[in-house]
């Protein structure tokens, strides 16, 4: 991959959270916690925030007449006029410190003074989110440099009455971390729910879109059963259907059961997440993973543009 470089264009900091930011000619970064003073510094995911000048400025000529810090934002980039184009994951190296990017865009729960002046608000589609990785100072001016990726990560949601009130262990969840684990993937979190429609498509939104995980893998639901409805909220929560997998899944199972025509496992995405329903036995998750593991990292590589299959064709 190609380095992007930009510039640190402002730097921007308040004590408390909803309001502007001040302009701050230098500020200090700690690690895993955010800038020193800043109110949306925090053990979470949302450490500091991003906007790219060239967004302000546009919507500036559109009358705006908002400042520096007037979204909230921490860091103004310039050079890097798309910040929305980069990935969870990748990292952006300014003067000493090191950030992960965690986040790209942020859903409006509440519109700001800025939205209910102009009908819009950049921050939602134009921000960026990421966590300090290693402190420093940073300075107006400071080079911003995008080189590598952290690995891809993941999230196991395990569906399970039973399980979820503590009758059954659930071997299948366990399973599904340990073989992703070997696969490189980071583990961000694990969910051992019931099987609830409303409660599952909450953390598939949440995981997808507030936390930026890359890769849901659900176990269990999947049948003909009542209150087998993991399919129904995946499918919900869906942007693009995914469909070859859930194909291949049940193709390769037919070799081994007719029963897997049974299954009712679909895979979507959901922006830049993709959701792959699995059945509930550890046996039956370990032959799915046989089928489709390997060829996961490729599909979420162009879905996230780490492979340069997302310019126009």
């Amino acid at each position: 991959m190609n380095t992007i470089t930009g510039t640190v264009s402002s730097i921007c900091i308040s004590p408390r959270r909803g309001t502007a930011k001040d302009v701050v000619a230098e500020a200090r970064l700690i690690a895993d916690w955010g800038i020193e003073n800043d109110a949306h510094a925090g053990n979470w995911h949302r450490q500091i925030s991003l906007l790219p000048r060239a967004a302000i400025s546009d919507f500036n000529q559109k009358g705006a007449g908002v400042q520096p810090g007037a979204f909230g934002e921490n860091l103004i980039i310039d050079g890097i006029d798309d910040l929305k184009t980069l990935s969870t994951g990748q990292r952006l190296e300014i003067g000493e410190c090191l950030l992960e990017i965690t986040q790209i865009g942020k859903k409006c729960h509440s519109h700001c003074d800025i939205f209910k002046r102009m009908g819009e608000c950049i921050m939602p589609r134009e921000g960026i989110f990421a966590r300090v990785l290693r402190g420093g100072v940073i300075r107006e001016g400071d080079r911003v440099m995008i080189t590598d990726y952290e690995p891809l990560t993941a999230a196991v949601i395990t569906l399970s009455d039973r399980g979820a009130a503590g009758l059954r262990e659930d071997l299948s969840g366990a399973l599904l971390r340990e073989r992703l684990s070997a696969e490189g993937y980071r583990i961000v979190e694990y969910l051992l729910l019931p099987d609830d429609e409303e409660r599952l498509k909450g953390e598939l939104i949440r995981l997808a879109d507030e936390v930026g995980v890359n890769l849901i893998i659900t176990t269990g639901g999947t049948g003909f059963a009542p209150r087998d409805v993991t399919p129904e909220a995946t499918m919900a929560v869906a942007t693009r259907n995914a469909p070859g997998i859930a194909e291949a899944i049940r193709a390769e199972s037919m070799k081994i059961t007719p029963r897997a025509m049974l299954s009712r496992a679909v895979s979507v995405i959901r922006n830049r997440t993709l959701i792959v329903n699995l059945p509930g036995s550890r046996k039956a998750v370990g032959e799915c993973l046989d089928v489709c593991l390997s060829q996961l990292e490729h599909g979420l590589n162009i879905l996230l543009c780490r492979d340069g299959e997302c310019g126009p064709s």
